[in-house]
């Protein structure tokens, strides 16, 4: 025989408690009228109640708590853009055809306005990207891959990716180059059709980063001033980067 859900168990005790509440209060006032006015008033309330507490506060709080996760996966970008991304994005840009226009988009400095931003994202989400494979050093790139595939794991495994699901393409895109080149050996010897396919793996990763790294230069521009100037001096886009302050 099937066991009642415990919820069914709790409602109807807690139903026949009230009952047992109500039967208590006419046994010592014996004033079915005064018991009646209250029950009705508070049964009128409880949709005012479940207004208050379901779709207004528990929707505040739960906003609330989705912004600390957020910010959780912020430093989580961070770290990825530090340890790993940064590089990758220097490595990847130096074989785009094109480079001197995503430069002219990405150089930026601490007086970027919002209305900037918007326009230099808008346009590069919409611009097309184009890899030179043959000026990758793709032995270098796949030992600089490999060398991170276990940080790239435990990023993996965090559960607040769910939350941001361009930053989760990003890393599933640079996980599949990794093992695209690590099934590799002999990189002088593959056919053009597995050159072009290389060349696919790496344009999408490379796009994603791009993407992801503007959103994440919004974010520090807009929360964290010392962190941002950090990484504008750091700017992998910028050939005369520097991290010293002059």
């Amino acid at each position: 025989m099937k066991r009642p859900n415990w919820l069914v168990t709790l409602g109807i005790a807690l139903i026949i408690c009230s009952v047992v509440i109500y039967f208590i209060h006419y046994l010592i006032f014996r004033d079915a009228h005064h018991i009646f006015v209250f029950l009705v008033g508070h049964l009128a309330f409880v949709p005012i109640e479940v207004l208050l507490v379901t779709l207004i506060i528990h929707r505040l709080l739960g906003a609330r708590e989705k912004r600390g996760r957020l910010e959780k996966l912020n430093m989580v970008i961070g770290a990825f853009f530090s340890e790993e991304g940064g590089e990758l994005l220097a490595l990847l840009s130096d074989a785009d055809p094109d480079l001197e226009a995503v430069r002219n988009d990405l150089v930026m400095d601490a007086d970027w306005s919002d209305s900037e931003y918007r326009e230099v994202d808008s346009r590069l989400r919409k611009r097309r990207y184009e890899i030179d494979l043959a000026k990758i050093d793709l032995p270098h790139l796949k030992r600089f891959l490999a060398e991170r595939r276990d940080f790239m794991l435990r990023l993996l495994e965090n559960p607040n990716l769910l939350e941001h699901e361009s930053f989760t393409e990003l890393l599933r895109a640079v996980f599949h180059l990794t093992e695209e080149l690590a099934s590799r050996q002999d990189f002088s010897r593959l056919p053009e059709s597995d050159l072009k396919h290389l060349t696919g793996d790496v344009v999408r990763a490379y796009s994603a980063l791009v993407d992801e790294w503007l959103d994440y230069m919004k974010h520090l521009k807009d929360n964290y001033p010392y962190l941002f100037s950090l990484a504008v001096r750091t700017n992998p886009f910028d050939a005369t980067a520097s991290a010293v302050v002059s």
